[in-house]
């Protein structure tokens, strides 16, 4: 058992994440703007009013922690916008990049003092962020703030090492939530136990490794 914290927690996979973990005993603590219903009911530590875009927030969270460790620490929390070429938003964009690549390394830096040795730390990102799986243009900014996000992941893979901090580059799948618009291929549970379960397998070997949930490893 060890203690959890989860980004983007009060829908969707993150809301699954929390369940799950808490499920099989860990000490989940959900991070979220607002709450909801449903994170409520599960009987976690939920913090509201933490925007990983806000550095603010996020140090008032980490001065709350105390002396206490992180065991696993999942950037979940994004942001999808769909621009195409002929409607092009460059606000959208550049608020992408700054929840979607940005917002994960700033919480990761924030709460660095309080990974344990050992630690995992998982950022959830999309295949749509590699290049070579492109084949379909379009939604520039959620490609590009992925795909950077991607090699933040290799990044801190290299530097967290010396800790003995491993970390997962995770694709959700094709996930049916609020972001999606209810369309997908998969429904959160079945993602999130997958992500979870490449959580676990995670290790200093095959840390900075891009992995779809069901297993497989992704081209960059």
């Amino acid at each position: 058992m060890g203690t959890v914290v989860v980004t983007g927690a009060n829908r969707g996979i993150g809301l699954e994440f929390c369940r799950q973990l808490k499920e099989r005993g860990e000490q989940v603590i959900a991070l979220c703007r607002s709450s909801s219903e449903a994170l409520d009911a599960l009987g976690v530590r939920v913090v509201t009013g933490v925007d990983v875009s806000d550095q603010a927030s996020l140090d008032t969270f980490a001065a709350s922690l105390g002396d206490e460790k992180i065991d696993i620490l999942i950037n979940n929390a994004g942001i999808l916008k769909r621009e195409t070429l002929e409607e092009m938003d460059y606000d959208t964009i550049f608020k992408q990049f700054e929840v979607n690549s940005v917002g994960p390394l700033r919480v990761t830096h924030t709460l660095l003092p309080h990974l344990s040795e050992g630690a995992k730390v998982a950022l959830v990102t999309s295949r749509m962020g590699s290049i070579a799986d492109n084949t379909s243009g379009s939604r520039y900014g959620y490609r590009m703030s992925k795909a950077a996000l991607n090699m933040a992941g290799v990044s801190l893979a290299h530097d967290l090492k010396d800790r003995s901090i491993s970390v997962a580059i995770l694709h959700p799948g094709f996930v049916r939530t609020d972001m999606t618009g209810r369309q997908g291929m998969i429904d959160a549970d079945q993602s999130a136990a997958g992500l979870i379960q490449r959580i676990d397998e995670l290790n200093l070997d095959n840390s900075g490794t891009f992995w779809h949930t069901n297993g497989e490893v992704l081209p960059w």
